[in-house]
């Protein structure tokens, strides 16, 4: 076999360079054949044969080692070939090359850790047996000798991880020895520290104070990675001294660990000692006597601190006092599930599974992410927190010995935890074996494919002689992925299940008592209601109720993700028991996870959406198909209202399907809204083709009514005012209207007007009262006519002839300023023209008296003073409040009066396409436009979330946390953001006013 194909059937990447270095005088004399026996065992024989060159060069008699057979050398070769690093200390310090010098065990013992802390405190010439070991050498020589030793010591570690038998079934020793080394390193840094503080403070000061480190995290669970920061908590025992003086001697010796651990030296750092638990974070002391920390506990921690104390263990210093912190503390974390705020806390737990991953990484990330480490984690600790109150055997600190105490409680299926710990495991694995190949923290899966393939031979136990292809690592990795996420639902819910449907089942089967905490901690803030609803779902032996338990516990976490669960799992199950067992909703829920995810998301966040479905569960089929949710134009609308007047001629009748097919195309709209499919402007637009449609109905309908007891006299114009003639609309808006009309040929003024009063009287009443039977869940389009000319007190419709006296002769600037919204939606097309013919030149007039600017700026102003509700928050108010829709509207509408008149490109009802126009013309400076319109924009986003939210309309920013998350997940926001939306919507608003302040009063 030529020397090319060795190096390939061996597992070299670099051909070129494998042959070089093959060739080196170092290796001369060796027996090719067993060199190759021994490379073969490497997951990179690449690495393992340069650093095993460099290594000979720097120490000759390793030559007999890499000579001997493979039961002699394997330790070296597996050591070499799965960590550079390793192989770069012992080039440092080739002294420790005696670690190889050990018999490979296929079942490795784990290592005392009272024997590391031994041999590294010896390391640092500090006696193991001393209550507070003082080192007796200091500066970068214990530095260099702490962190040596160290290493050595994950030399040795390494070997028994890489020979094993079954790497898998070693993992957690892996971690727990990891932990133990690090612990073992604080001590002896601590006793440098102690050294070093003589010099600052008497020997007899440092003596009496005494510190106990607390590890937290992963090195407090003993389940540490290869390269990781350690978390800790430092807490100091005054003994003789003043609180003040401890505290400054307790501060120097915390100091000091980190330097011995961190600082620069010859000897590379080990890793960062991170105390940014502690209470206050960063802006607390670094270190507090143990009734500091009960104090703080007790008065302002937060839920998430007590729940990281979950893992908090003593690794160094004071044994005695750290047992005293850990007493404290125990109760506090598993009491901690009936805290106010461990809902929140727990899904701000759940936010960091997925957050802050770069994009770059998402695809890569082995820790973050679904379906990663921190996702098995999450899982088997809000379990933890739930359950182990009531049942201290679930008091574990490590993953996978809690994993085994939730199934032996019964907590989890016994097959559900069998497949959590072995993928568990399987992700530690890997990410172990990525950190050690260069000893760096990270969590990314590797790019390159020398590395990948590396990866993929290191995962294997030593009885495997394959080296899988790059491709099997991946997919086994990805497989192991999806497998966690499924896990999840089926760990959390499935016995939920179990206990309300009352199944017969070996598997997991909670108490009530039990499943209703589960079910609080996830958000469901009626536990036992929830389990009815559960119990009513998947009873019994019909289809329905054996799909239902097999889709639930999916669903259950998607419902779990809204703000409101419990309205969610409710609506949901009346929409179940409505659709019964229609076959393509069982369907879509078994077939489309998106539509069935779209469903849940929509009932647990939206009131409005969820009362319309409960009454129309036939419009769930919409959500297999963005096809369905394409909003339904005015043509289209009218065309099937036109149809249905055709064959019912019954005025209730013909105007009870007008508003069914309103209240179906509202629907349509918010969940393509919800969906994501409509920008804010389409839904907008949407909503007011929907009201026209149903106002030309009712204007039908209503002419119909006058007519069967004469002849029509008069043509009726509606034409739409306000936000509706801008089709600007929200959810909860009523339809601002003029009405016009004009007798037909042959009929009397007189006569004309009285049937013109008769039919838009009709038209308001046929469109709010009451049906028989009730249109459920119907937001009832309010028509109101107050712009008209005179307001209430004038005629509720007039002539057009009657428009063009009354504007001749009376007309203000205020109805000039309306006007400027006005677009006739139903009645006659010639009439329609002939009326903005009327008023196009009132609502653009060819220049601006002054005295008609100061009265626009003067009722403004009242405007502000007296219909601003009593008691409310101008800042919050997002109609007449602080940079509101109003002060945006006056102002655009300020500047198409005054400039309209000789720019076409203003004479538009939009809001935002005014401005846009303003900003180009230069009336506006662009980045005065821009803040406008996103003040004008999120405020009506927020008016249409607080109807979609409640079901009801409110102009007022929502002050209950509860609202304002579910308005700022409508608006955009992200899970747990609600009060960064509230300040930047106050911010926001905050600008626009003086923006409008500086344009409108010229301040």
């Amino acid at each position: 076999m030529s020397l090319a194909r060795r190096l390939i059937s061996a597992g070299f990447s670099d051909l070129e360079k494998g042959e070089r270095f093959l060739a080196a005088p170092e290796l001369e004399g060796i027996d090719q054949d067993v060199l190759f026996a021994g490379l073969q065992l490497a997951a990179s024989p690449d690495a393992a044969l340069q650093s095993l060159v460099r290594l000979i060069e720097k120490h000759p008699d390793l030559r007999k080692l890499a000579a001997a057979d493979t039961d002699t050398s394997e330790p070296l070769y597996r050591v070499l070939g799965a960590s550079e690093a390793l192989g770069e200390f012992l080039i440092r310090h080739p002294e420790h090359l005696d670690a190889f010098e050990v018999t490979a065990s296929p079942e490795p013992l784990q290592a005392e850790a009272a024997e590391l802390r031994r041999h590294l405190l010896k390391s640092v010439h500090a006696d193991p047996g001393a209550a507070r070991p003082v080192a007796g050498i200091t500066g970068p020589e214990a530095y260099e000798a702490l962190r040596t030793a160290y290493r050595r010591g994950v030399v040795d570690l390494a070997v028994k991880d890489l020979c094993a038998a079954d790497p898998l079934d070693f993992m957690p020793a892996v971690g727990a020895e990891l932990a133990d080394l690090a612990g073992a390193a604080i001590e002896a840094a601590l006793a440098v520290s102690r050294a070093e503080a003589a010099a600052q403070f008497t020997p007899e000061e440092v003596a009496d104070v005494g510190l106990a480190v607390i590890g937290m995290g992963k090195c407090g669970a003993r389940e540490l990675n290869y390269i990781s920061d350690v978390d800790v908590i430092y807490v100091v025992e005054t003994g003789q001294l003043e609180d003040a003086r401890a505290s400054s001697i307790g501060t120097a010796l915390a100091s000091g660990i980190s330097r011995a651990i961190s600082s620069p030296a010859r000897e590379p750092g080990l890793w960062e000692v991170d105390a940014n638990l502690r209470p206050e974070g960063k802006s607390g002391p670094l270190v507090r006597t143990l009734d500091s920390h009960r104090s703080y506990y007790a008065r302002w921690a937060e839920s998430w601190e007590f729940q990281a104390l979950l893992k908090a263990r003593t690794i160094a210093g004071d044994a005695e006092l750290g047992a005293r912190y850990e007493d404290a503390v125990s109760p506090l974390v598993w009491s901690s599930a009936g805290r106010d705020g461990f809902v929140e806390s727990v899904q701000a737990m759940r936010r960091r599974v997925t957050e802050h991953i770069p994009a770059a990484e998402e695809q890569r990330q082995i820790k973050l992410g679904r379906g990663g480490l921190r996702d098995v984690e999450f899982t088997v600790q809000l379990l933890q927190l739930v359950h182990g109150k009531s049942d201290e055997s679930l008091r574990r600190r490590d993953t996978t010995s809690a994993i085994a105490a939730l199934s032996a409680g019964g907590y989890i299926g016994r097959a559900d935890a069998a497949a959590f710990d072995h993928a568990y495991r399987y992700l530690r694995l890997l990410e172990h074996r990525i950190q050690l190949f260069q000893l760096r923290r990270t969590h990314l899966m590797p790019v390159k494919e020398p590395l990948q393939r590396a990866l993929a031979k290191a995962v294997l136990g030593p009885f495997s002689t394959d080296r899988p292809h790059p491709d099997a690592l991946m997919a086994a990795w990805h497989k192991t992925k999806r497998s966690v996420r499924e896990l999840h639902d089926r760990i959390f819910y499935r016995p939920l299940l179990n206990t309300a449907a009352k199944l017969s089942s070996e598997d997991a089967r909670l108490t009530p008592e039990a499943a209703q905490g589960r079910l609080a901690a996830l958000g469901y803030r009626d536990p036992q209601g929830a389990l009815r609803h559960i119990e009513a779902l998947t009873a019994g032996v019909s289809r329905r109720a054996a799909l239902q338990r097999q889709l639930l516990p999916i669903l259950l976490g998607w419902l779990a993700e809204g703000v409101d669960p419990d309205a969610g799992l409710l609506a949901f199950r009346r929409i179940s028991e409505a659709l019964g067992t229609t076959h393509w909703y069982l369907g879509m829920l078994r077939d489309s996870a998106a539509a069935a995810e779209r469903l849940c998301h929509m009932l647990s966040n939206s009131r409005l959406i969820a009362d319309l479905l409960e009454v129309s569960p036939e419009s769930v089929a919409w959500l297999g198909t963005d096809k369905e949710l394409t909003p339904l134009s005015f043509e289209a609308q009218w065309q099937e209202i036109a149809s249905k007047m055709s064959r019912h001629a019954e005025p209730e009748s013909a105007m009870r399907l007008i508003r069914l097919i309103r209240r179906r195309e509202i629907l349509r709209v918010a969940i393509a809204d919800s969906a994501g499919l409509l920008a804010q402007d389409q839904v907008g637009e949407a909503l007011a083709e929907t009201d026209r449609a149903a106002i030309l109905g009712a204007l039908r309908v209503a002419e119909n009514i006058v007519s069967a007891t004469g002849p029509l006299k008069t043509s009726v114009l509606v034409v739409a005012m306000g936000r509706q003639g801008g089709r600007e609309i929200g959810y909860g808006s009523d339809a601002d209207v003029l009405y016009v009309h004009r007798a037909l040929p042959g009929y009397a003024d007189d006569e004309a007007q009285q049937q013109a009063a008769k039919i838009v009287g009709h038209i308001s009443s046929l469109l709010t009262q009451p049906l028989r039977p009730a249109i459920m869940a119907e937001r009832v389009l309010a028509v109101d006519a107050d712009l008209r000319p005179e307001g209430k007190s004038g005629a509720m419709v007039r002539s057009l002839e009657s428009y063009a006296e009354y504007y001749r002769r009376w007309s203000l600037v205020w109805e000039a300023q309306a006007l400027l919204r006005a677009r006739p939606i139903a009645g006659d097309d010639r009439l329609a023209d002939d009326f903005l013919r009327l008023i196009n030149p009132i609502r653009y007039p060819e220049s601006l008296a002054e005295a008609d600017v100061r009265e626009i700026r003067r009722v403004k102003a009242r405007v502000e003073a007296e219909r601003l509700p009593r008691g409310a928050d101008p800042a919050r108010h997002l109609k007449l409040g602080r940079g509101g829709l109003s002060d945006v509207e006056w102002l655009v509408q300020l500047l198409q009066l005054q400039h309209a008149g000789r720019h076409l490109e203003l004479r538009t009802t939009s809001t935002l396409e005014a401005l846009e126009a303003a900003a180009a013309l230069g009336l506006l400076e662009a980045a005065d436009a821009g803040l406008l319109a996103e003040a004008w924009r999120l405020a009506s986003r927020i008016r249409s979330a607080n109807v979609i939210w409640t079901g009801r309309a409110s102009d007022l920013l929502p002050s209950s946390r509860r609202d304002l998350e579910a308005v700022a997940r409508w608006c955009g926001y992200e899970e747990g953001m609600a009060t960064a939306f509230e300040e930047n919507y106050l911010r926001v608003s905050r600008r626009a006013r003086a923006v409008f302040e500086k344009v409108f009063y010229g301040h």
